[in-house]
């Protein structure tokens, strides 16, 4: 499987996962229908968009541009099918649901301060204590704090022994449980394993710690992780759409897209061995809440960008200050380190915040400028083959920033809201 890792600039991308190409990257799209609402003035950010995807051959996408808490640009591109119980054609619309992957760790991180601000823990609880976990294996587990795990520094390196949340099949025959796995499933067999390197010593991206992380805000609130979020953090922003996903395609609702990869997995839904396509079975969504699950529209993402603004109904300044907190170690040459579900690096007087998210069949991006603009873009496809798509949307977006002269002042949040 060729670029299973995105690279923002710390290097957090999806795990490697066995998998089989089944083609080559699709042929350049002609020009993408539109819908939504796109002032002039924001033309440069619509153009980078539709020349990314027709480039790269995506089918469905979306765009969402804030300032300074008013939505100001709001685009869907492309169509997708859905056949249930028959086949019928939509059109993306700014509303659309989209897999959104990694973006799920800075809601993961916030609901963990939260509860923090509330008094209902302290986020230098060690994990062995909150969820009642050995440290037979490796007594240096004693020594991950929910900080550790919000930033990478806990001590699992996927890049040392694989990313135990795409490892479905070796869990199953190693527990002798059979498919699927749930998330205790891969607790016990991580648990049972040492770590890579002491907790705090260094940083390595780790999907399994915010699956950690979603487990302790259930066992602190007696709540599902998702009941939890829901009513805690987006509720409070008016956002309501927002879900986590579903596996298979029969499971989603009419308003998802359609996931594209040229990529075939064995199913980790059961034993059966059958080849599904990549996004449709060869991972379990639900495995994936808190560090990847969450479905969302773009103008979704930007709302719950919001949420730490100081404006935020849900963080309190302390909290805000957290989210974005240097770790022990780990910031690198460019000044930039991993906070808690964002990346951070300084810009003058303020910090400019980022994440995206990769997962067969999705690339996602959600940026915070320290001026007070924020965009999101959600794509049902991520590159298999070329550069990484990090690498190629990022700067090209921040181009269309620079080429804006003026702003628009129509809010468009209660036309989606």
């Amino acid at each position: 499987m060729i670029n299973v890792s995105r690279r923002s600039l710390l290097m957090a991308g999806a795990a490697a996962v066995p998998a089989v190409a089944l083609g080559a990257r699709p042929a350049a799209a002609a020009a993408l229908p539109a819908t939504g609402t796109l002032p002039s003035q924001l033309a440069p950010f619509d153009q980078a968009v539709q020349a990314y995807m027709s480039e790269r051959g995506i089918t469905c996408g979306q765009l969402a541009v804030a300032r300074n808490g008013k939505l100001l640009l709001a685009r869907g591109y492309g169509m997708y099918s859905f056949t249930r119980p028959y086949r019928w054609y939509a059109r993306v619309q700014p509303t659309s649901l989209f897999r959104v992957a990694s973006l799920s760790k800075s809601i993961t991180a916030a609901a963990i301060l939260r509860l923090a601000q509330d008094g209902k823990l302290s986020l230098t609880a060690p994990v062995t204590t909150l969820l009642g976990l050995s440290s037979a294996a490796d007594p240096r587990l004693e020594k991950v704090t929910l900080w550790r795990l919000m930033q990478h520094t806990g001590g699992w390196d996927r890049a040392v022994t694989r990313d135990p949340v795409w490892n479905d099949h070796t869990i199953a025959a190693s527990l002798g449980t059979g498919l699927p796995v749930g998330h205790a499933d891969i607790i016990k067999y991580v648990t049972a394993r040492p770590l890579d390197f002491d907790p705090g010593t260094k940083v390595a991206y780790s999907n399994y710690g915010y699956l950690l992380l979603g487990r302790i805000i259930e066992k602190v609130t007696g709540q599902s992780y998702e009941s939890y979020v829901q009513s805690k953090l987006l509720e409070p922003l008016g956002i309501t759409r927002m879900r986590l996903g579903a596996t298979l395609r029969e499971e989603m609702p009419r308003t998802e897209v359609v996931y594209k990869s040229a990529l075939t997995a064995k199913t980790v839904l059961s034993g059966s061995g059958a080849s599904v396509p990549y996004p449709y079975g060869g991972f379990n969504m639900p495995n994936h809440d808190a560090n990847g699950g969450w479905i969302a529209s773009a103008v979704d993402m930007v709302r719950w960008a919001g949420a730490f603004d100081s404006t935020s109904p849900v963080l309190n300044a302390t909290s805000r200050t957290r989210a974005f907190a240097k770790p022990e170690t780990g910031v690198n040459s460019y000044g930039s380190w991993f906070g808690c579900g964002w990346s951070v690096r300084p810009a003058g007087s303020g910090i400019n915040t980022w994440h995206d998210g990769s997962m067969p069949g999705t690339f996602t991006l959600l940026v915070r400028q320290s001026a007070g603009v924020t965009w999101c873009a959600l794509f049902n496809r991520r590159e298999e083959e070329g550069s990484p798509d990090f690498d190629v949307l990022d700067p090209v977006l921040w181009e269309a920033y620079r080429k804006v002269t003026s702003w628009p002042t129509t809010d468009l949040y209660p036309t989606y809201f």
